[in-house]
């Protein structure tokens, strides 16, 4: 029997930004049929008549072509591209995957199941009351609301697994506190970095598009440029000029100079020699005269100006003298420090022991040492630092911070980022310092908390 020609055409091909990912551009009259079945295999819409697939797993292509053999059997025609079917026939595996004796069809079963949990939570289908962290990886505690069943899971992307079920949230939530009291943390994890891309393949234009011109930075330095030669210095030389309570003067060496506070607790070295990578700025705070040092910052010769002068305005306040002994991270420092960010839209994504906000049109952002943040003895490394250009990995320029710098002196930067590489372009309605003050004069203390940190399952 001859399956009936449906007028419809489907195209299949590899996402233009998203390497796993798959898009279907649909033609014909009866283009909706197709638009039916593909939507309700979890295509998503991202355009008038064409969808996207884009899973956790990184399976899009076989599942791609799953779809496309049951639009065929509908009297749908698909067209497959070469580099789709080049991707289609391509054998791989994961990388140290933690269950080595399954078959690779075994291993799409386990990564299809935990697709189906990450779907389930996307959806509401599955409502998270929990996470924590445990040893390497994330768990969680979950209630599906169709059903009232409650689970426990483990593991993240493609590995996360029900480890158990209960049969009420009340059940489930004190089983989990009582195995993972430390961490526990309300409400879902924040979103892997696989999830994160995978969410954007979804969102993001099916189709290349011209990349918007990056914002001005302000102080005549676009974001990823180094500064002229001599900006910084005349930067240096303004600041001593515009503040009297700074003085300036050498070092035993030529090459750098050195700016005191008047309360002689307050110190900003410049390294007139520094260039590229190189670090040209010291800035160091202690807590008297003769004592010893209680946070400090570094930023290299290529951070743009504008960056560099809000650092050397934050210390011209009582904050950066004055808060000498707070705690390296607590949930309020945290929110203090990221809350221009996240009012500008900027989203979090975790990779290893690093929590990053990167600017919603990259090119900068913001990154937390977890662990720095919590290391309590050793050779002290950066817990916050600022970057820009490339990558994080590999940024062009850095401002970094020890982890007891007070948590407005790095709002002050963070609001800059916030103002100069964000889309939206409403201002929140108080200015860094005010929301400090604010936050200073509520008698709450947090306690301390460092933020749960995932290791993302890449292929």
């Amino acid at each position: 029997m001859t399956t009936p020609s449906v007028d419809a055409h489907v195209r299949l091909d590899t996402h233009p930004t998203h390497p796993s990912a798959v898009t279907a551009t649909l033609t014909g009259a009866q283009a909706h049929i197709a638009h039916v079945g593909l939507e309700a295999a979890d295509w998503h819409v991202s355009a008038t008549n064409m969808l996207v697939l884009a899973r956790i797993d990184h399976e899009e292509p076989y599942w791609a072509e799953k779809a496309a053999q049951q639009l065929a059997a509908l009297g749908i025609t698909v067209e497959i591209t070469p580099r789709l079917q080049e991707a289609i026939d391509e054998e791989w595996t994961w990388a140290n995957y933690p269950m080595p004796w399954c078959s690779r069809a075994e291993i799409r079963e386990v990564s299809d199941a935990a697709q189906k949990i990450h779907d389930d939570i996307r959806h509401g289908r599955l409502l998270i009351h929990a996470h924590a962290q445990d040893a390497h990886t994330t768990v969680a505690v979950g209630t599906y609301l169709d059903t009232g069943k409650s689970v426990y899971l483990h593991g993240e992307n493609h590995l996360r697994q029900i480890a158990n079920t209960f049969d009420s949230p009340a059940r489930a939530l004190t089983a989990f506190e009582d195995m993972h009291s430390d961490t526990v943390r309300p409400g879902p994890a924040p979103m892997t970095d696989t999830e994160r891309d995978t969410a954007d393949a979804r969102t993001s234009p099916s189709t290349p598009t011209t990349a918007p011109e990056p914002p001005s930075t302000g102080a005549g330095t676009a974001p990823g440029h180094a500064p002229g030669p001599g900006a910084h210095e005349a930067l240096f030389n303004s600041f001593i000029e515009d503040n009297g309570e700074w003085e300036k003067y050498r070092t035993w060496s030529d090459d750098a100079s050195v700016a005191n506070h008047e309360s002689l607790t307050l110190r900003a070295e410049f390294d007139h020699e520094a260039r590229g990578h190189d670090i040209a700025w010291t800035i160091a705070s202690y807590h008297s005269p003769v004592g010893e040092r209680t946070w400090h910052a570094t930023a290299t010769a290529d951070t743009p100006t504008n960056m560099i002068e809000t650092l050397l305005k934050s210390l011209d306040t009582d904050t950066a003298w004055t808060e000498r002994s707070s705690a390296p991270l607590t949930e309020r420092t945290l929110k203090t420090v990221t809350g221009p960010l996240t009012e500008f839209g900027w989203t979090q994504t975790i990779n290893g022991h690093h929590i990053n906000w990167p600017a919603p049109n990259g090119g900068t952002g913001l990154r937390l040492d977890v662990a720095a943040a919590g290391a309590r003895s050793g050779r002290a490394r950066a817990t916050w630092t600022v970057w820009g250009g490339n990558t994080a990995e590999q940024p062009t320029w850095t401002v970094e911070f020890s982890r007891h710098t007070p948590a407005a002196v790095l709002q002050d930067l963070t609001y800059n980022l916030a103002l100069t590489h964000s889309v939206r372009r409403t201002h929140p309605s108080k200015s860094p310092r005010q929301r400090h003050e604010v936050l200073r004069t509520v008698a709450l203390t947090a306690p301390s908390a460092v933020p749960s940190a995932g290791r993302s399952a890449r292929r």
